[in-house]
């Protein structure tokens, strides 16, 4: 993505962890893990809190995962070629289509934030990987904007679908390390949407 350069402000530690969370599942989404992603999961540390427990599901599951199995699995879940495939979109999950009024809507804020796709990236922009990835760079500040952008981004463009789509991925009967993915990204939106104040994610209209 193109980066507008500004002065850098300060970020929290809350917002640190948050951008990390974002940018984790952002990779984990857009491709196959890598072999050293891979074993740098495993030594994921928990706690007893719900985000503290899906990193331990998640490092439990990437130790028993071999990467040519994870790979497999990724692309069994989102290459579209298996029946019990995930369609990763917004324009999908809302509305049932590709390339839907969810990506034209999503492409005005883009246009807004002065964000361009990079060149090599194929997906349209609504796919889940993108725009985690965009909320990485709000949250982390590496994408400059008015304070609270992250929320807007995210109630507009992220609430109203992507836990469903967590949901779906945590059930799926064709994965395995991704169902752990599917547990730690539906409790990060569920977190997020709380702490931003918002309704719970199934009544969250499509703005």
């Amino acid at each position: 993505m193109a980066k507008q350069v500004l002065s850098e402000p300060e970020i929290d530690e809350l917002d640190i962890a948050r951008a990390r969370e974002y940018a984790l599942l952002a990779t984990l989404l857009s491709k196959s893990p890598s072999a050293a992603l891979l074993s740098g999961l495993i030594r994921l540390r928990g706690n007893t809190t719900m985000m503290g427990r899906a990193h331990s599901a998640l490092a439990d599951a990437a130790s028993e995962s071999g990467f040519e199995g994870v790979a497999r699995e990724y692309f069994s879940l989102f290459a579209g070629l298996s029946e019990e495939g995930l369609w990763p979109y917004a324009s999908h999950y809302l509305t049932d289509t590709v390339y839907g009024r969810p990506l034209v809507r999503l492409r005005e804020t883009l246009r807004a934030f002065e964000i361009e796709k990079a060149p090599d990236r194929t997906e349209p922009e609504d796919h889940i990987g993108f725009l985690f990835e965009v909320m990485a760079g709000l949250t982390g500040a590496e994408i400059p904007q008015s304070p609270g952008a992250d929320r807007l981004f995210f109630e507009k463009h992220i609430a109203p679908w992507a836990r469903q789509f967590f949901v779906d991925l945590e059930s799926s009967s064709i994965s395995a390390f991704y169902r752990a993915v599917g547990v730690l990204g539906r409790t990060f939106i569920e977190v997020e949407t709380e702490a931003f104040g918002l309704a719970s994610p199934a009544n969250q209209p499509f703005l």
